[in-house]
């Protein structure tokens, strides 16, 4: 007898065994598709992983940037380092010699070993759908849930083209899976804490937040998932009276150690490696600081000996302290009729020149300070000063004509003749964090000029001058006064005669201090990215439709074309399934708010879908919405992540729906629902990747919209190019 129990009740009681499996005690049946799925994941990625045997797409910048790594060469990227390290380290250890130039996509790899950094990111990519299905199976505790959110990842075709590549994707997925499985684990053992098990999960969950960080910024929307998870976790243990306040202290002190301390050390160690390994002089030099220049071998600035602090009569070179902000630069030119007042033109040059420099002089003064018979007098913050150019004899000076390109700014120009000139020519040398009197520091004090007629601030406003001002940056006085790195200058070249010479290794940059300035300039470098010429963007209401992809090779159709593009009905199933499980969650709050009565079996399967669904529904929120108030360009890569959570929840979402359809029938009739329910979905996803496969794969010959293309028939939004 049933004892009066109906409909789901009676099928989750008589037939629970059938479909419920607990990962801890699970039987050899959950290892052997565990081993079948990491099988297939593996295959699909790595199948025609030679091919096209040219760059791809944004290859021509992470190889670049691995290849830097072999070669030890300095370089700028707006992403932590890891990722970078990791691809350069692949290529050095399968032989790659770090010689190609990744000049532009479709240049041909010819004898290069490329073929170990593909497959580094192929291996990492192929992790996840082990990952996922581990990840599904503990939450769940359904086999068939997890099947089904591996049969999502191994068959999106999307997923695929991301791994195949030299791309930091697939390394930020692969941490990012990495940290949510482990919680996952560590969260199972919370009745066996500080066991052995569950202190190897929470340490392992702070290694791959650390390993997410390290690929890119957005691994912290991981960090704040794993934060929600263990505010959460403290909050039920705050509220069991069984346990002393020692063990809630040790709790606590635990996750503080393995979730935020172990993480920012291994952060910060990835950092000192980064900045060991790329100690020479590169393309990224030009980003940085004086000081953090003259770290590296081979700039101008290394293991150079200069004069410690200013003097007047010093010769200079001022370097704008905003990214590849330039040097303070004059030329014999003058600002067209019609563009301020006619004046000679000063400007921002990013290179090194004659040019650059000035001579620093009293602003009532035209004394020869280098002349033996002065004494030395040093300039200290808050003095008032005359800068004359070198190479013209004429002042830095301003007015209230405006600025040739920035609106309500002021014009800059040199003015005078031999040094005489007029009170627009008086600066007041001020320096951040100083007290007055203080002296100046070559390369280490950041200098502000203030114009003393009208309290405008000298910057460089980013803005590229037209033709007539030789495509240099624009310098500005503005009357806003802000403390941003555009209005504030360090002194880099120094020349007097008259003192002693200090080498530069005394004012190199402390660990803390060049580690702090590359986070600087790695956050506006990201807020600064703009799209390039006729390069395809979206915007995030694109993404979960897929409603456009991304050419990763070929145009034409004697190219070999690869077309980055999800599975659609892969990719339409999860959105769909967003809404479902939304409705499903709804129905089930109500049910237990109005008090009704469930079996334990009932109550289990609504566990399954608040709790386990819950934490991943907030995954995928945590990494989708955030992208709706970046102003930063974004492509429809940054969705992959978020796609990762909704092809989970998919898996858990129709496992819990398919059981309770089930169980409103007879028993027999309910496994055989649940079952050709589970193997009609997966079947759904297997033939609608053999429609698409070739996008991942690679397409030669005709186009879609010819009958004879293998994609014919299969362009089913206008927006998809292929």
């Amino acid at each position: 007898s049933d004892g009066g129990v109906t409909g789901p009740r009676r099928f989750l009681a008589r037939c629970a065994g059938s479909v419920q499996w607990h990962f801890r005690s699970a039987p050899v049946g959950v290892w052997a598709p565990l081993a079948f799925v990491t099988l297939l994941s593996f295959a699909s990625r790595f199948y025609r992983l030679s091919e096209p045997p040219h760059v791809c797409w944004d290859e021509t910048h992470f190889g670049k940037m691995g290849s830097y790594y072999i070669n030890r060469t300095f370089f700028f990227d707006v992403h932590p380092p890891l990722g970078k390290m990791l691809i350069g380290l692949a290529g050095y250890l399968s032989g790659y010699d770090g010689t190609f130039p990744f000049q532009k996509p479709g240049d041909r790899y010819e004898h290069h070993n490329y073929i170990g950094m593909r497959g580094f990111c192929a291996f990492l990519g192929s992790c996840l759908v082990p990952f996922a299905y581990l990840t599904v199976l503990e939450l769940s505790k359904s086999l068939s849930a997890a099947l089904l959110a591996a049969s999502i990842l191994i068959f999106d075709t999307g997923c695929i083209t991301l791994s195949q590549y030299i791309l930091l994707d697939p390394i930020l997925m692969f941490f990012l899976m990495g940290a949510v499985l482990s919680m996952v684990k560590y969260n199972s053992y919370a009745d066996r804490p500080f066991s052995a098990p569950w202190w190897f999960w929470l340490s392992l969950t702070g290694v791959n937040l650390a390993g997410a960080i390290g690929v890119k910024f957005v691994g912290l929307f991981v960090v704040l998932l794993v934060g929600l998870n263990t505010v959460y976790d403290l909050w039920e243990l705050l509220g069991d009276l069984s346990l002393s306040l020692v063990t809630l202290g040790k709790h606590l002190l635990a996750r503080v150690f393995c979730l935020i301390l172990l993480p920012l050390a291994l952060y910060t160690a990835q950092f000192a490696v980064h900045f060991a390994v790329l100690n020479k002089s590169g393309p990224g030099d030009g980003f940085f600081s004086s000081a953090f220049q003259s770290r590296l071998i081979g700039n101008n600035l290394h293991n150079v000996s200069v004069p410690e602090h200013l003097a007047y009569g010093s010769v200079i070179t001022m370097k704008n302290l905003r990214m590849a902000g330039g040097y303070l630069h004059s030329h014999w030119h003058l600002y067209p009729e019609g563009v301020g007042a006619r004046q000679q033109q000063v400007t921002a040059y990013l290179h090194k020149d004659l040019n650059n420099l000035w001579v620093i002089k009293k602003h009532d003064s035209n004394t020869d300070h280098l002349d033996p018979s002065h004494y030395v007098e040093f300039v200290r913050h808050g003095d008032v000063i005359r800068l004359e150019h070198k190479e013209t004899s004429r002042n830095l000076h301003s007015h209230q004509h405006e600025a040739p390109m920035t609106r309500k700014h002021f014009q800059v120009t040199g003015y005078g003749i031999n040094g005489t000139g007029d009170a627009n020519d008086f600066w007041r040398i001020e320096v951040v964090g100083m007290k007055a009197g203080k002296r100046i520091k070559v390369l280490r004090s950041q200098i502000r000029l203030t114009h003393l007629a009208t309290g405008c601030i000298l910057g460089s406003s980013g803005k590229t001058l037209p033709k007539w001002g030789w495509e240099q940056v624009e310098v500005t006085c503005t009357p806003y006064v802000k403390e941003t790195p555009n209005a504030l200058w360090n002194v880099e070249d120094h020349i007097n005669p008259k003192l002693p010479n200090i080498s530069l290794d005394v004012l190199k940059p402390s660990f803390p201090e060049i580690l702090l300035e590359s986070h600087m300039v790695m956050i506006r470098g990201n807020s600064g990215l703009k799209p390039k010429e006729n390069e395809v963007t979206s915007k995030p209401w694109h993404w979960p439709i897929n409603y456009q992809g991304l050419r990763f090779s070929g145009v034409n159709e004697t190219d070999f074309r690869v077309y980055l593009l999800g599975n659609p009905v892969v990719w339409w199933l999860n959105l769909v399934t967003i809404g479902l499980y939304l409705l499903m969650a709804t129905c089930a709050i109500v049910a237990m708010k109005r008090g009704v009565q469930l079996t334990a079996e009932l109550k289990e399967l609504s566990e399954v879908l608040l709790h386990s669904g819950g934490k991943i529904m907030l995954g995928w929120l945590l990494h989708y919405l955030p992208f709706f108030m970046m102003g930063r360009v974004l492509y429809f890569h940054h969705y992959f992540p978020a796609m990762l959570f909704s092809s989970m929840l998919t898996g858990i979402t129709w496992d819990t729906l398919l059981k309770f359809c089930a169980g409103c029938l007879s028993c027999s009739l309910g496994r055989r629902v649940y079952t050709y329910g589970t193997l009609a979905l997966m079947l759904l996803i297997v033939y609608s990747f053999y429609l698409f496969h070739p996008l991942s794969y690679g397409m030669v010959g005709p186009m879609a919209s010819d009958p004879n293309s293998p994609m014919a028939g299969l362009r089913w939004l206008e927006s998809w190019e292929f």
